[in-house]
């Protein structure tokens, strides 16, 4: 269960990164308030994650699954460059992410 928690906590981090953009610097209420309520819902989601995860396994996989999907979606919404450089590093995040699971404990 804890490594639903975690990708749950992940996906939520992915939320709020992005919403952080539609707050405009956290001028909007609904998409600030949006962007909050993720937040705790993640790092909630982290934190029972964590109760029998190794702390720095779950951290670096919520945050790299928080870059991926950011990057990811700031390409698709945002028009953000997708060049090849930009895209072998995201590559890298998600072996490292991969990594991380299979040598767990």
């Amino acid at each position: 269960m804890a490594w639903i928690y975690l990708l749950l906590a992940g996906l939520f981090e992915v939320i709020w990164a992005i919403g952080l953009k539609y707050t405009e610097g956290f001028a909007r209420l609904w998409p600030t308030v949006g962007t909050v309520t993720a937040m705790v819902i993640s790092i909630v989601l982290l934190a029972m994650a964590v109760k029998t995860l190794p702390i720095g396994t779950a951290y670096a996989i919520w945050t790299g699954i928080g870059a991926v999907g950011a990057v990811a979606l700031g390409i698709v919404l945002f028009g953000d460059p997708a060049t090849l450089p930009r895209l072998l590093c995201v590559a890298l995040i998600v072996i490292g992410i991969v990594g991380l699971k299979l040598t767990a404990t």
